[in-house]
């Protein structure tokens, strides 16, 4: 399938509407980003594509299109369909903004967002994207990404929604991510501490050679 592409696009041929229904979703994740750039905006508003199994680089860049191609529905009802399938690629500016349309998000949506997007929301951020889909979170609190979302939330506002939501943050704690490796400084540091905490009890013992002599 990648060869057919890769011929079709080497014969001079456009990546337009026809070519990308004609491509689908089976093979559209095989664009590399190359011929992702070479696709004309407004060649996305009569194609029909699911980009959840492709990579984050793929569903980046025809979000940047797809945004392009329905800049100018913006303000209308249905913009959120339009845009839906490429909302794996949409920053948290653009998701913060798009909380305040009711939109009524599927949770199965929002657990498909950028992770560092998702986590960039606030509790009222999210609980205005699924609006009356709401309840649904609880169900889906312990998978990821929505889990670690949880987790970096304070407990009180999770309770604010009155759905369950368990597994935030006490007031009076806070979430640390551990570094997973050390350096080379660390280790040294880890020396320097064994020796200021030996400190004492050396002194002690040099102190009492003084009093024995």
């Amino acid at each position: 399938a990648s060869a057919i592409i890769r011929r079709y696009i080497d014969l001079g041929n456009a990546l337009n509407a026809t070519a990308l229904n004609a491509i689908g979703t089976r093979y559209a994740c095989l664009l590399n980003a190359t011929e992702l750039n070479m696709i004309d905006p407004n060649s996305l508003k009569l194609a029909s594509l699911n980009l959840s199994a492709c990579s984050q680089l793929t569903k980046d860049i025809l979000y940047a299109k797809a945004k392009r191609a329905f800049s100018d529905q913006h303000y209308l009802p249905d913009y959120y369909e339009l845009i839906k399938p490429y909302l794996g690629g949409a920053p948290g500016v653009d998701l913060k903004a798009l909380s305040k349309d009711n939109v009524n998000m599927n949770v199965s949506t929002l657990a498909s967002l950028r992770r560092d997007s998702l986590l960039s929301l606030t509790v009222s951020e999210v609980e205005n994207l699924l609006g009356v889909n709401l309840g649904d979170l609880k169900k889906w609190q312990h998978k990821s990404p929505i889990w670690e979302w949880v987790q970096m939330q304070k407990q009180s506002e999770l309770d604010k929604l009155h759905i369950g939501l368990t597994g935030g943050t006490q007031e009076g704690y806070i979430n640390i991510v551990a570094q997973k490796f050390q350096s080379t400084s660390s280790a040294s540091l880890g020396t320097v501490a064994m020796t200021l905490h030996l400190l004492p009890a050396l002194l002690v013992s040099f102190l009492m050679m003084l009093v024995l002599s």
